[in-house]
């Protein structure tokens, strides 16, 4: 049984919308909001040494709103990575706490575009309670993406096999295997 679940949550659900076998696309489209979401609490942060913080505060705003959009997109693909993982499984319980995390933290940043996009304009440095929203945001943040490599290097959700990873350690490997037969 666990041979065949682990088998299951390594192949693409659709491997056009999800990434082929042994490359899933989540991985990559999370790179987003993670750089626009860090970049924004850095440049909220340096909104309060600067003289003239405004470039900052819209600055940080419009990468919010660049999370937001690229966090949507890897929810997206990381759904369908959801359903290649046998339910009632260890694997799947993190993947549900790493989803609800996630989710959690698109809202709190939708949360505070919304709170920003109102008075950014005044050329002040970002207040506190914003600030603190997006610490605390990259914070759980964070904690998912954790999670995230656990579901990957721990349960090896949608790695290729350890035969097809092998490959890459043979002198003069071929790749022409490189998908196991399914």
């Amino acid at each position: 049984m666990a041979d065949e679940a682990q088998f299951q949550a390594k192949r693409p659900v659709s491997a056009s919308l999800a990434g082929p076998y042994g490359h899933p696309f989540h991985p990559i489209l999370v790179t987003v909001p993670i750089g626009a979401w860090v970049t924004s609490l850095v440049f909220d942060i340096a909104s309060h040494v600067v003289n003239r913080p405004g470039f900052l505060t819209q600055s940080s705003e419009w990468l919010i709103a660049v999370g937001v959009i690229g966090a949507l997109l890897a929810a997206m693909v990381g759904f369908l990575d959801l359903f290649a993982i046998p339910g009632r499984t260890p694997a799947f319980r993190t993947a549900l706490v790493h989803m609800t995390l996630n989710l959690l933290v698109t809202a709190a940043y939708v949360v505070n575009f919304l709170w920003r996009y109102s008075d950014y304009t005044d050329g002040g440095s970002i207040g506190l309670g914003r600030l603190v929203l997006s610490a605390l945001s990259v914070a759980v943040l964070g904690i998912s993406g954790f999670l995230g490599g656990k579901l990957a290097y721990r349960y090896g959700v949608r790695v290729a096999d350890e035969n097809t990873q092998a490959e890459g350690y043979t002198p003069g490997g071929s790749t022409r295997n490189a998908r196991p037969a399914t």
